[in-house]
């Protein structure tokens, strides 16, 4: 199975930029194949890809419990999700993309999920790294996912309201049974140097940070224009930093 590398943090601290830069160096670097997956509700890591969502996870589980009975004659029910799951992957050159989408209505989901937790699993089997974006709570891992993950990148923008948010994140790690064997802490919009304060927290939650993003002015550019993270400049201060982020992060897996 290949590895896999989770990003969290508060909404609003650049972790769904972070999560799409960690995608393109994946991507850049040879590392194929690899599997981008937004497991945020409020999606928009494709859109930082630039990639235009049609389908979700949740638009299938949706619409099978809306008609369950509306599986072709000679096919059954798994076999007919797992191909609208396969029907939703959005494939590029160097990656793919999945989105969850929307989280379950009303109604008993258990033997819907139980097929697209199955799948998502021999899915991320075929490829060599699969980056997941979180929502804050991290239940789409949790549910989705046999609950490994191999490196979780916990985001933080240079605030200690986004500080306290990966705090209750890394707490709650062990209640949501996930399996995670390595973490760190990247601090996005930050300064080189990092105050005594906010240090003397980043000790109390005891993850170590890996990488400081600093603000990135075409970064806003890039936002301005609706365009994707993968058409940034090698050299953008941003994607220098993520660089040597991930650098550690193979490095840890070697």
């Amino acid at each position: 199975m290949g590895k896999i590398i989770a990003v969290a943090g508060k909404g609003g601290t650049g972790k769904t930029t972070t999560a799409s830069q960690v995608v393109r160096y994946l991507a850049s670097s040879g590392a194929s194949p690899v599997l981008a997956v937004d497991a945020d509700p409020n999606s928009n890591l494709g859109e930082t890809l630039g990639i235009e969502v049609e389908k979700t996870v949740g638009d299938i589980r949706e619409g099978f419990m809306k008609d369950p009975q509306g599986v072709p004659s000679g096919m059954d029910k798994i076999n007919y999700l797992e191909l609208l799951m396969n029907q939703v992957i959005i494939e590029r050159k160097n990656f793919d993309l999945l989105v969850m989408g929307r989280q379950e209505g009303q109604g008993c989901y258990c033997m819907v999920n139980n097929i697209l937790n199955r799948f998502a699993e021999e899915l991320a089997s075929t490829y060599k790294y699969m980056v997941v974006d979180n929502e804050a709570g991290m239940e789409h891992l949790s549910r989705r996912t046999s609950g490994q993950v191999d490196y979780l990148l916990l985001i933080t923008d240079y605030s200690l309201r986004g500080l306290r948010a990966v705090k209750r994140i890394h707490d709650m790690l062990d209640d949501l049974k996930l399996d995670v064997h390595q973490k760190g802490l990247v601090v996005t919009r930050a300064p080189k140097e990092l105050n005594e304060t906010f240090l003397a927290e980043v000790k109390e939650i005891g993850v170590e940070i890996v990488g400081i993003i600093p603000d990135d002015p075409q970064l806003a550019v890039l936002d301005m224009e609706r365009g994707s993270m993968l058409d940034l400049p090698d050299d953008a201060l941003s994607t220098q930093a993520v660089g040597g982020v991930m650098d550690k992060v193979l490095a840890s897996f070697a």
